[in-house]
């Protein structure tokens, strides 16, 4: 028995669409960030860097977690461009990379203000 066939569907994309589709590169680092801000801990952390500049001490107080914890999600977020450190002295600090963060966040507060208060889809401007 045969299995039927499905029909060629002729696709066309416009010169538009082709250009406005990105790179592999761009979807990968694109996957990297979202990868980053998808752990609780690395999200806490940057919340904290969003109200100032830290060091690992002060950032593992404000987080609730061990300094080698921090450190060591600090390093995934540095490699990841998402922030920086200065040393200063004896002392190494940290501060947002990367100024689109806040704007995500709050899309994502909205996205979540949207579920939490069973808000509707609604145009964006």
């Amino acid at each position: 028995m045969q299995e039927p066939r499905t029909p060629d569907v002729e696709t066309t994309i416009s010169v538009e669409e082709e250009v406005s589709k990105p790179s592999e590169r761009v979807i990968e680092i694109v996957t990297e960030t979202f990868q980053a801000l998808g752990d609780v801990t690395r999200v806490k952390i940057l919340y904290a860097l969003q109200q100032r500049t830290m060091c690992v001490r002060e950032i593992a107080y404000q987080v609730g977690i061990s300094e080698s914890a921090v450190s060591h999600q600090l390093r995934l977020l540095r490699d990841r461009r998402l922030v920086r450190r200065k040393r200063q002295s004896n002392k190494v600090y940290y501060s947002l990379d990367d100024h689109h963060l806040p704007v995500m966040f709050r899309e994502a507060e909205y996205h979540a203000d949207h579920i939490l208060n069973d808000r509707p889809n609604h145009p964006y401007p």
